[in-house]
């Protein structure tokens, strides 16, 4: 693998695997799998200090043009959990409800854009913030989008017979939602001239997005994954997990004073915030650290990852003694896994690895590094 982002891949995350049947899996086989990794999971969370290692098994198409197919996504995430028990790691894979980012935001009468071999778009309504606070939004529950979400996860449910990890479906920040809705720059300038618009339209969002995890909870039950989408999960652990990318767009005392309480304000419900952004977020490590109740947060710490990768990795030692979880993705061969750990690896760090080794031999040996690493 080379050191630096492949630009002709379609997800530099995915892994490729075949698709298997309800009819076909072993579900007492993944039960009792997940059963033993998710002990691991509990332990982890009564620990101060240590590390679990995550091999992801994300199926591309399933985060793109495939998500419109429920019967053909669930079968290519079934094929996926299975072939994850072949490779060593301390946290199970689950399945996940996806479709598309653009969930709460379809409250406002938006709908799917439908490009192909692309994942669904969401075009803004409204050219403002002010035209955005004039519209009276509906239940996600009720749009078209939301409908099938809550379809798709009943028929998750329904094929699995509740045997199986199940995720909320891809879960947004009010600052991501927002861009939903109306232009960035727009946003930006409000941030300025009206921060109590913001704030307004923001905790709007926030109740949106509340009542509608009430509507997944009822559906996925006790069998919650958390914290969920991209994030190594458990159904041993609390929280929400909130794509934040938005963040990066604003300072982060701005971030702090008027984005994250309306993300406190949804995780809360879940049981804590946990942060996710593309990109570097180096510069708002303290910022983060201070969100009230947070419990975990993601971060790209590898070229192959990401095109904006953290580069910085030291300064995330400043989680160590926080009790707050760092999940570090690291795409990329054993030298760069290894090299990489090893610099963020710090005594009093709860760091989960996430790994995307190509075959069952070379996650054996990463597995082993890293915990030989984070003693």
């Amino acid at each position: 693998m080379s050191e630096k982002f492949d630009i002709n891949r379609a997800d530099a995350q995915a892994t490729t695997v075949v698709p298997v049947t309800p009819e076909n899996f072993d579900f007492e086989q993944y039960a009792a799998y997940a059963g033993e990794l998710d002990s691991r999971c509990k332990a982890f969370s009564e620990k101060e200090s240590g590390v679990l290692v995550y091999r992801r098994m994300r199926v591309a198409e399933c985060f793109s043009y495939g998500c419109k197919d429920m019967d053909w996504s669930l079968n290519a995430q079934l094929g996926a959990l299975k072939a994850s028990m072949d490779f060593e790691a301390d946290v199970p894979n689950f399945l996940e409800p996806w479709y598309g980012i653009g969930t709460i935001a379809s409250a406002y009468g938006g709908e799917y854009v439908w490009h192909k071999g692309q994942a669904p778009a969401l075009e803004p309504r409204f050219k403002s913030l002010d035209e955005a606070l004039s519209y009276q939004p509906s239940h996600v529950k009720d749009t078209q989008i939301g409908k099938f979400t809550l379809e798709m996860i009943a028929y998750f449910m329904e094929k699995t017979k509740g045997r199986l990890p199940v995720s909320f479906t891809d879960t947004q920040s009010p600052i991501n939602i927002s861009t939903h809705l109306f232009p960035m720059d727009d946003f930006l300038l409000q941030t300025i001239l009206a921060p109590d618009k913001v704030t307004q339209i923001l905790d709007i969002l926030a109740e949106l997005s509340i009542d509608f995890n009430k509507e997944q909870i009822k559906l996925i039950g006790e069998t919650l994954a958390s914290p969920g989408h991209g994030f190594a999960s458990s159904r041993e652990w609390k929280g929400l997990g909130m794509s934040d990318d938005n963040a990066l767009m604003i300072s982060p005392e701005d971030y702090l004073r008027l984005a994250s309480p309306s993300v406190v304000k949804i995780c809360d419900e879940m049981g804590g915030p946990v942060f996710h952004s593309c990109g570097d977020w180096e510069q708002w490590i303290y910022s983060v650290l201070q969100i009230p109740g947070l419990i975990m947060a993601d971060g790209a710490f590898s070229p192959e990852t990401d095109p904006g990768a953290i580069e910085k990795l030291e300064s995330y030692q400043a989680f160590a003694n926080t009790g707050v979880v760092l999940n570090a993705r690291i795409v990329g061969d054993l030298k760069t896994i290894t090299e990489r750990v090893e610099r963020l690896w710090t005594p009093g760090m709860k760091l989960i690895v996430v790994t995307y080794c190509l075959t069952a031999e070379e996650q054996a040996e990463a597995y082993r590094r890293i915990h030989e690493i984070c003693k």
